[in-house]
């Protein structure tokens, strides 16, 4: 039996229309931060809404990280081998990313 990952599908794929409802609420704050500056707000309105933006933004990606910590990176963990060393480094990397930011 072929799994998820050779098929095609990612770790949030059982997930994907709430990853998408979030994102288009983000893009909507977006989309609000501009019409904000356009309108010249008070400065810590908008910086209150960048910061709610933010956080929407990492949760998001904290979500995507740990679908992607439990699916594949789990099953390559199993394989063993280059791949599983291979998402493992992919995992470090991006979780260094999401610290840095």
């Amino acid at each position: 039996m072929e799994s998820a990952q050779q098929a095609g599908q990612h770790g949030y794929i059982h997930r994907k229309d709430d990853y998408l409802k979030r994102l288009r609420r983000i893009e909507g704050q977006a989309r609000g931060l501009q019409r904000m500056v356009e309108e010249e707000k008070y400065c810590i309105d908008i910086l209150t809404q960048i910061s709610a933006m933010t956080r929407a933004l990492q949760s998001v990606a904290l979500g995507l990280m740990d679908e992607h910590m439990g699916h594949c990176v789990v099953q390559a963990a199993q394989a063993g081998g280059r791949e599983a060393d291979e998402k493992l480094r992919e995992a470090s990397e991006a979780i260094a990313r999401l610290v840095r930011s």
